[in-house]
């Protein structure tokens, strides 16, 4: 729809979208409304389509083929940026979050926040609910992690991103975050999907380890279709027959994606290697593939974390891998 198109000129297009046999998806984003018509029906497509641009308060339409719809390119050409608390993620800056895998105390969660700010991180990361394949393993503190997370944030001004792992969880999660963190395990939950697509935060959508991008782009639509335009692809790795990394860091998805879809990019090396030692080549690497953000795990002391301490940097050598960044964020013609 066009700038100036009111609730009335909406409603219209709707309803011939509908007398012609389509399903419709109206999608209010903060600078376009965007009228899907969903169905198959061939038969008069082109002049239905020249119908509607016939329509003053029609800016253009455009024929999708592919699977996913929404989160397509050829939707928003110019590419999508969010806005969390004043950081934009999308644009010509470079977004780091960082933090602690785990939430384990308030001391340990404001000692690393104050580290990473000062390193230049615009986004504190933090997992209250941790997704472990071993029963066993430490599910993180729930609700107390969120509020010491939330505390953090009022002491530091620092957005925060975190994890929800349950749809009955989402609104609690809500209270707390600034980003609803959907991880890859629960990549193809299509009820949490269609619960955060209802909420109005952010959302970073990590990869399926074992998925393919169109199925991982198929995922976001579901986000997107609940209403939910704040959405972020995080490649994390994938699975495949090498052992010697945690997982195969697939740098290869970060520009393709930016090809097929106008949603920011985010990559997080530490899951995608496993590996501490890792992290700081992945990372540039990433930044030169056109990144827009960082996931990085950061820990006062990795030795001593309760979880993931081996793909965890220090704090002395985040701030390190942060001015290695520097000059190849300006070499591809971007900021940190």
């Amino acid at each position: 729809m066009a700038a100036h198109a009111t609730a009335e000129n909406i409603k219209d297009v709707e309803q011939r979208i509908k007398d012609w046999g389509y399903g419709v998806n109206t999608i209010y984003g903060q600078e376009r409304t965007v009228v899907g018509a969903v169905g198959v029906p061939e038969a008069d497509k082109a002049d239905y389509a020249e119908r509607l641009e016939s329509l003053d308060y029609v800016e253009r339409v455009i024929a999708i083929l592919r699977p996913y719809k929404f989160v397509s390119r050829e939707i928003h050409p110019e590419g999508t940026i969010i806005d969390v608390k004043g950081v934009k993620i999308g644009g010509p800056k470079i977004v780091f979050m960082a933090g602690p895998c785990t939430i384990e105390s308030y001391e340990q969660t404001l000692d690393t926040a104050k580290a990473v700010q000062k390193a230049g991180a615009a986004i504190l990361r933090g997992g209250a609910y941790k997704p472990c394949t071993s029963p066993y393993s430490f599910p993180g503190l729930g609700e107390e992690g969120l509020k010491i997370l939330k505390q953090v944030s009022e002491d530091t001004g620092l957005p925060i991103i975190t994890e929800v792992m349950d749809p009955r969880n989402v609104d609690l999660v809500c209270e707390y975050s600034d980003i609803l963190q959907i991880g890859t395990r629960n990549m193809q939950n299509y009820d949490l999907l269609r619960e955060v697509g209802l909420a109005r935060k952010p959302v970073l959508l990590k990869r399926g380890m074992w998925a393919k991008i169109e199925e991982w782009l198929q995922a976001a639509e579901y986000v997107v279709l609940g209403g939910n335009t704040q959405v972020m692809l995080c490649e994390r790795g994938i699975r495949t027959f090498e052992t010697h990394t945690r997982n195969t860091m697939d740098l290869s998805a970060i520009p393709s994606v930016k090809q097929l879809s106008h949603l920011p990019v985010i990559a997080d090396p530490a899951h995608g290697t496993g590996r501490a030692s890792l992290v700081n080549p992945m990372t540039r690497a990433a930044i030169a593939c056109g990144a827009d953000g960082l996931l990085i795990e950061v820990h006062a002391q990795p030795d001593k974390a309760i979880k993931d301490g081996a793909q965890s940097l220090n704090h002395e050598h985040f701030a390190e891998l942060i001015q290695e960044c520097r000059p190849i964020a300006q070499a591809v013609g971007r900021d940190i």
